[in-house]
């Protein structure tokens, strides 16, 4: 029997955040520019468009916005939080969540992957890793 995959899109705004800070120290950003990352991305925009294993992620802040699209079980090319180009690939790890493992294409650093989990209570959350250091990000559907 076929699993049915849960609808990821929709607008999303960011209710809460952990270790964000913490996770672009790890990954060797300075001072200067953990401090504008994070209030940049304290209240980010991100909208979702899904159609079957394909998806499309725009998140907008204040200082940038960022676009990837990509179809689960199938490489491409992303960079890292930190701005390093990687290729990634995304798996479905169950009906409702998504993980990636990310291979830095060139350089050295930390370990980074992320996830993406829809919750029975409608909430959508992004697990950021880079190494031992753990980022979560809860949203909820506008």
């Amino acid at each position: 029997m076929e699993k049915k995959i849960r609808d990821f899109s929709g607008k999303w705004t960011m209710k809460s955040s952990v270790n964000f800070e913490e996770l672009l120290k790890a990954l060797g950003v300075n001072v200067f520019l953990r401090k504008i990352a994070v209030a940049a991305a304290s209240s980010p925009a991100v909208e979702i468009t899904q159609q079957d294993e394909s998806l499309s992620i725009k998140t907008s802040t204040s200082v940038r916005t960022t676009h990837v699209s990509f179809t689960v079980g199938q490489s491409f090319s992303e960079t890292t939080v930190d701005g390093r180009p990687c290729t990634s690939v995304p798996t479905w790890e169950t009906d409702t969540k998504i993980s990636c493992e990310q291979t830095v294409q060139k350089g050295e650093g930390p370990k980074t992957s992320w996830t993406r989990e829809l919750t029975n209570d409608g909430e959508l959350i992004l697990t950021m890793t880079a190494g031992d250091v753990v980022c979560t990000r809860v949203y909820g559907r506008e």
